[in-house]
Parts: structure tokens; sequence; C-alpha cells
């Protein structure tokens, strides 16, 4: 009971401190999922501009999340961040990253396969059955 106190408080913490992280500009998302900028922050209430010419004024309550630039402006205008041109580009095909035609060219072509599978008990050659061990079928000969 005192560790589940203990996590609902720290939750509660940390959306009282997100909250408080607000300024006018950035971008929020409500409890009810509607995404704004924010215009202007009071002590209970925040003034959020939700489109043009549209200011809605919500509890601070109610504020969901306060979203990065980069989020925010991924999820309302649909600009993506062009992380591709950070990184190297990863072709769809692996095989193109592990064979060079150098590796291609050299492999023999006319290799046996090998059979890595279980062979029955009449495959087995005559010479491994004599090699084993006879089995002791007398009881009291190992007994003590």
């Amino acid at each position: 009971m005192i560790l589940m106190t203990r996590s609902a408080k720290k939750k509660q913490q940390q959306a009282v401190d997100m909250r408080n992280q607000m300024q006018p500009g950035s971008g929020v998302r409500t409890i009810g999922g509607m995404y704004a900028t924010v215009k202007e922050v009071n002590e209970d209430t925040v003034l959020v501009d939700a489109g043009p010419g549209v200011e809605l004024l919500f509890a601070k309550n109610s504020i969901g999340a306060v979203l990065s630039d980069d989020e925010y402006n991924r999820i309302v205008h649909g600009i993506e961040h062009d992380l591709k041109a950070d990184a190297d580009t990863v072709p769809d095909d692996a095989s193109s990253l592990t064979e060079t035609e150098a590796t291609v060219d050299a492999a023999p072509s006319d290799e046996k396969s090998v059979d890595l599978g279980k062979k029955d008990a009449a495959e087995e050659p005559a010479e491994a059955k004599r090699d084993e061990e006879p089995k002791k079928t007398d009881g009291d000969a190992d007994a003590k």
C-alpha cells in the first residue's frame, strides 16, 4: 500500500511540474486529445490557441502533456524531422550489406551440401555397431 501511494504521489508531482513548465508558445495536448498552442498561462487556467481565431480557456489540470516542438509539429502540421539526412541509408535488402562481388565470385559452386540431420538406425555403418559394448543383462554382475 505504501509503495502504491508513493508512486501515485510521484506521478502527481511530475504532472504538476510538467504543467508548471508551460510557457506561451508551447504545444500541448489536453486530456480530451485536442492539440493547441499555449497563449497565456495563469494560476489555475491556460488560454490556448486551437486554430485561426479560436482561443479556448482550459483549467490547468486538463492539460495532459506538454509536447516538444518537434513532436508538436509532427503531429499537428505533419512536418517530419529529417532523421535520414543525419544517418546512413540502410537498404531494404539486407543481403547487399553482407555480400560483395569478391565473396560471390570466390564461393565454389560445385561443393556438396552437408546434411546435418539425424540419420536412421538402418543407415548407420556396421562398424559403429560393433564398437559398442555389449549391454549386461545379468543383474547380479554389478550388484554389491
